[in-house]
């Protein structure tokens, strides 16, 4: 590895992510001008109610919306349609928003491994397909990706330093992208174990800042819970019910069921979230293996919230053909980049910087296997992906431990393949090369 630090920055390489930067942007707006005509499909109603509901409270937090999912990407899309009055200003707003994705990976990628594999890292997710499909619909994984692996550098720029300030704005970016997504609550202490670790004496103090920065946002709203609910709900109450739907063994729409027949939203939370919990314990010891089977093929699924549009008619009745496109647009690149992270991974030799990035993706997987998995669910952890990846340029070939490098990859692409061959036979029946799967309940696009 080559790890270079923020002053070492040759012009050439500043004007390449500049142009990588600008390419990106107009991949994401040429998309969102260009993409068929189509519709708000499933939960993207859900978010587009934001549009009504914020705006008639006159903004107020304390309302009845948001409080099954955080508050942030709401409020962005009320405020946004408030301001520019169209769900296109919203797209164009999310395809900006998204682009600055592009500098994040690049710098957290410069820090960790060197000069080409940032610049490659943000070529990646630049042309990303499914980085340029997310910023035309209404899913907060764009605003979502682009806060916390901005926190991610900042983190990494604290540890540099042993800025305060630094780690403190790093916080604040932690803490905005939990009314985000409240997953990233339970995984940003990691961020401040790994700084507290760190030899020069400042450290400790950087990550109690960037502990007390992400209480100081939280809490806000946590307190904004209170009063308006009293009770106790740290952001949202969405989560009950999926770590219940993750884990009960009865079908989604059982659980569903039974989760209404509660009276009340935080009743139906407090239910929800003793109801998983007990269900977990119902299931040890086994769980965890259960759910690694269940749910890891999920997460690396070949498969896609794109697709699935297609799938859905979401588009006019699409032909065999664009399906078969855009599953090969969709799908190759993640297939590449996944493989190519592996064989890194299996080179790479391993410091602070890397154990950073491999915690995260370790555990943000694991807290989703604990709950349910979807292909949608592994975007915020795909610039990990990317970026080792990426680093295959700085990395000798053969460097590390020669003789177990071998088995590593073996044993890591053997993993991969198990875990994508239910999603490929599914895949293949869309494809329409084998009978369509029935779960989804759509008439196939390309029948078998």
């Amino acid at each position: 590895m080559n790890p270079t630090s923020d002053n070492a920055h040759p012009p050439a390489r500043a004007f390449a992510l500049a142009a990588i930067w600008a390419a990106g942007v107009a991949a994401r707006l040429a998309f969102i001008w260009l993409e068929p005509k189509t519709s708000p499909v499933a939960d993207e109603t859900m978010w587009l109610m934001a549009l009504t509901r914020i705006p008639a409270a006159h903004f107020s937090p304390f309302s009845n919306h948001p409080i099954f999912n955080p508050p942030l990407y709401p409020y962005f899309l009320a405020a946004t349609h408030a301001v520019f009055g169209s769900l296109l200003a919203i797209k164009i707003a999310q395809a900006l928003i998204g682009s600055l994705l592009i500098p994040a990976a690049y710098r957290v990628a410069l820090k960790v491994f060197g000069g080409r594999t940032a610049i490659l890292a943000a070529c990646f997710v630049a042309f990303y397909p499914e980085l340029i499909w997310y910023p035309a619909h209404f899913w907060c994984e764009t605003l979502f990706l682009s806060i916390l692996w901005w926190a991610i550098e900042r983190a990494l720029a604290a540890d540099e330093t042993s800025s305060l300030r630094t780690a403190a704005f790093a916080g604040t970016l932690f803490g905005l992208a939990v009314l985000t997504r409240e997953t990233i609550l339970y995984l940003m202490p990691l961020a401040a174990i790994w700084l507290f670790w760190a030899a020069p004496r400042k450290r400790p103090a950087a990550a109690l800042a960037l502990l007390a920065a992400t209480f100081a946002v939280v809490a806000s709203w946590t307190a904004r819970n209170w009063v308006q609910f009293g009770a106790f709900i740290p952001v949202s109450t969405g989560g009950g019910l999926n770590l219940y739907q993750g884990n009960a063994g009865i079908s989604r729409g059982e659980v569903y069921n039974e989760y209404y027949e509660k009276e009340g939203k935080v009743e139906q939370y407090q239910w929800a979230r003793m109801a998983g919990l007990r269900a977990i314990l119902k299931r040890q010891p086994a769980w965890l293996f259960e759910k690694i089977r269940d749910e890891g093929p999920k997460l690396a699924e070949l498969d896609s919230l794109a697709l699935i549009h297609l799938r859905r008619r979401a588009y006019e009745e699409p032909s065999c053909r664009a399906y078969r496109g855009a599953a090969a647009i969709v799908l190759l690149p993640w297939i590449g980049v996944a493989l190519g992270s592996l064989l890194a991974m299996a080179r790479a030799t391993f410091d602070r910087r890397t154990a950073l990035l491999l915690g995260l993706l370790a555990a943000y997987l694991l807290l989703h296997i604990a709950t349910h998995g979807f292909s949608r669910y592994r975007l915020p952890v795909m610039p990990v992906f990317m970026i080792f990846a990426a680093a295959l340029v700085d990395l000798a070939p053969g460097r590390g431990t020669a003789r177990s490098r071998p088995l590593v990859v073996a044993f890591l692409t053997a993993s991969l393949a198990l875990l994508w061959a239910p999603s490929a036979v599914d895949q293949l029946g869309h494809l329409g090369f084998l009978p369509p799967p029935t779960y989804e309940g759509f008439a196939p696009v390309c029948p078998g």
